[in-house]
């Protein structure tokens, strides 16, 4: 361990295991590490980064990264905890939520106060500071739905920033932070905007069919929660069990020319509206038809179940993970002429 008189009580660690901080599971090394939970800690560990001129990398629960080598500078673990209620009307609460709070606890805690939107993304592994960053999305609900504004520190100019809905260019799976900004910014906190009558979403087929006839007026958004924990602990593996990361994969978009042109030859593809004349398709078809669900190698595989996912069977090294990631996306590319992009963050 290595302290230094201006980090106090903060201490920062050296060579330590990143496998308990990583949903995959890999046993990658971080030349230094902290645990920030305080403004007053990221400050202190930004002056050891700049003193020993090491890069930094920002984790939180690890749930979307693939370490592929040791890294060979400052991780710096998100702890920042806390969930405040900021504003109240008669038809919503907002919440100011700190960046280190557990995705899946938070999602749980509205859903027993009552308060609407963010129900269809229970139990999806990591924290709230994560949350817009991805631009987290699951059966039919995008979080850029609810995020009113993400508190920031910028680490190039030193200050705290707020950035509202708009300035966080939210996409497909991607947003400011994974693109002009990306390395930029120490999420602190994030303001969701929950409703008191929630509009109950069911557009994704399955979680519709568990509800088959009853009026949507009569669905709870804790039943909603219910299901979709339901579903997706029939389809994903559970990280605690096999290392993974959830979907490694982005569902694809495509023009209407380029569907139709599928469609000639794959009659049966299964495809989505998405935007004004593109379609999503489902990449775990696409994985599936190339004959590569359940393909292992070595300690690497396809979820048998599940052809989005890549799992960890025991000692996997993040290399043989991505090489394994390498080899689907080339036999999709072959395939189906379909440039498969990774949602996975590779390090």
């Amino acid at each position: 361990m290595y302290v230094t008189p201006y980090l106090c009580s903060m201490v920062i660690k050296n060579n330590v295991s990143l496998k308990p901080y990583n949903t995959f599971g890999v046993d990658a090394r971080a030349r230094y590490f902290a645990e920030v939970k305080s403004v007053s800690d990221l400050t202190r560990a930004l002056l050891f980064i700049n003193e020993e001129k090491v890069p930094f990398l920002v984790l939180g629960g690890g749930s979307n990264v693939l370490f592929k080598n040791n890294y060979d500078g400052m991780v710096l673990l998100n702890r920042m905890s806390g969930i405040e209620p900021v504003k109240e009307t008669a038809s919503a609460v907002w919440l100011k939520v700190a960046g280190g709070e557990p995705w899946p606890d938070l999602v749980d805690y509205c859903v027993e106060q009552g308060l609407g939107g963010i129900e269809n993304l229970s139990n999806i592994p990591g924290t709230a500071g994560a949350a817009p960053i991805q631009n987290i999305g699951a059966y039919g609900v995008e979080v850029k739905e609810v995020v009113e504004e993400v508190e920031v520190f910028d680490l190039q100019k030193g200050q705290i920033d707020i950035l509202s809905n708009s300035q966080c260019e939210f996409a497909y799976r991607s947003s400011v932070f994974k693109t002009s900004a990306r390395g930029r910014c120490f999420i602190l906190s994030v303001k969701f905007k929950l409703s008191k009558n929630p509009a109950i979403n069911l557009s994704y087929t399955p979680l519709k069919k568990m509800f088959e006839g009853r009026k949507v007026q009569s669905v709870s958004i804790k039943e909603v929660s219910a299901a979709v924990k339901q579903i997706r602990k029939s389809k994903l593996p559970d990280p605690e069990k096999i290392g993974n990361a959830g979907s490694f994969f982005k569902n694809p978009v495509v023009s209407s020319g380029e569907l139709q042109n599928l469609l000639k030859k794959y009659g049966d593809m299964p495809y989505y509206p998405f935007g004004e004349n593109s379609f999503k398709l489902a990449a775990g078809w696409l994985i599936e038809q190339c004959g590569l669900k359940g393909k292992r190698m070595g300690e690497a595989g396809v979820h048998e179940k599940q052809a989005l996912v890549i799992v960890n069977y025991g000692h996997a090294s993040g290399e043989e993970i991505l090489n394994l990631a390498m080899e689907i996306k080339q036999t999709v590319k072959a395939e189906f002429g379909i440039e498969l992009e990774f949602e996975v963050n590779v390090v």
